[in-house]
């Protein structure tokens, strides 16, 4: 059975509130086995100001799992009782990192097989003194990889982006042939790999309204974003485009396309979210390991009520269980 790491991202945000709600609703852990990275004073804090019924398992590799039992590889021992939720320290940050680092030798070593990451503040990772705009940069630089993606996913869309966190004044300069090449080239072998879809077809948005019309509205689809589709196309990749952004999205919920390859961060998330708010999967393509994570932040005004819903970790674990299994077949 193959073990897959669930970070508890940051410690006073809604991870552990997630975590706890997701394994006392789930029915069972038949084809993988889910292990929390994190901090067991928290989750069992959690568990009792949210009159959560749940048995803890110190875990460390070959300890038998049963069912019931909530598995956690302990890495940090905060004084759980002084923390306040939804008000992240310097102290908080690190432990959060910590997490995600040890899942991620714990995959590079075999131990694990994928890992799901809840969220984090990315406030707190730069005061922990790690320089990273988020999850996907910090993982893209811990397994030393280049050619990264991040991809949203769900059930009746898939988006991938060409540009992450920058402002929007920047997308334009930002984009380029060799750039958008590579993503469509990395997109399509995971929606091979890791989805399983043998002939993935690919829409390209455009980045300016209209597509452009014909360089009326702007030239970066002639010059940049149509050349990169016909280089792709030549490869052998089933890819179409650049279309208008106002009609892209229809056609791919409607099944007629795979993925969307996005200019900038909120032109593929707004319509993702309108479609999958509470079940979305963020993936990272493109690295060396399996890695999914909840496609939102961490609701510190939220955090500690009990109102937050864990179907997007749900979501998220089935994922990078389907993902690794995909790669242990090729």
């Amino acid at each position: 059975m193959r073990h897959i790491a669930i970070t508890m991202g940051c410690p006073v945000g809604i991870g552990p509130e997630i975590i706890l709600k997701f394994f006392t609703q789930a029915v069972s852990f038949s084809q993988y086995s889910p292990v929390v990275i994190g901090d067991l004073g928290v989750l069992q804090r959690c568990a009792t100001e949210l009159k959560i019924n749940a048995e803890f398992l110190s875990w460390q590799p070959g300890v038998p799992i049963q069912a019931g039992q909530i598995p956690v590889l302990e890495l940090s021992r905060l004084n759980a009782k002084e923390l306040n939720w939804g008000q992240p320290t310097i102290t908080t940050g690190k432990a959060m990192v910590s997490y995600i680092e040890k899942a991620v030798s714990l995959i590079l070593d075999k131990t694990f097989s994928a890992m799901v990451t809840c969220p984090i503040s990315k406030t707190s990772l730069n005061q922990a003194g790690y320089p990273f705009p988020g999850h996907t940069e910090m993982l893209a630089a811990l397994t030393g990889s280049t050619n990264y993606v991040m991809m949203m996913a769900g059930s009746k869309l898939r988006v991938t982006l060409a540009t992450i966190h920058c402002s929007l004044a920047e997308v334009p300069a930002r984009l380029n042939q060799e750039a958008l090449s590579s993503l469509i080239q990395t997109t399509d072998t995971a929606l091979r790999q890791d989805f399983g879809i043998s002939t993935p077809k690919i829409a390209v948005a455009a980045l300016n309204p209209h597509a452009g019309e014909a360089g009326l509205f702007g030239h970066e689809e002639e010059d940049i974003l149509l050349p990169a589709i016909q280089t792709m196309q030549t490869s052998g990749i089933n890819i179409e485009g650049p279309f208008p952004p106002d009609t892209i999205f229809f056609k791919a919920a409607a099944g007629m396309y795979d993925t969307v390859i996005c200019m900038y961060h909120d032109q593929g998330l707004i319509p993702f979210k309108l479609l999958h708010f509470k079940d979305g999967v963020n993936v990272t393509l493109g690295l060396p390991i399996v890695r999914t994570s909840v496609d939102h932040g961490t609701a510190y005004d939220i955090a500690g009520h009990g109102l937050a819903d864990p179907a997007s970790l749900a979501a998220a674990v089935d994922l990078a269980a389907l993902i690794a299994g995909n790669r242990a077949t090729v």
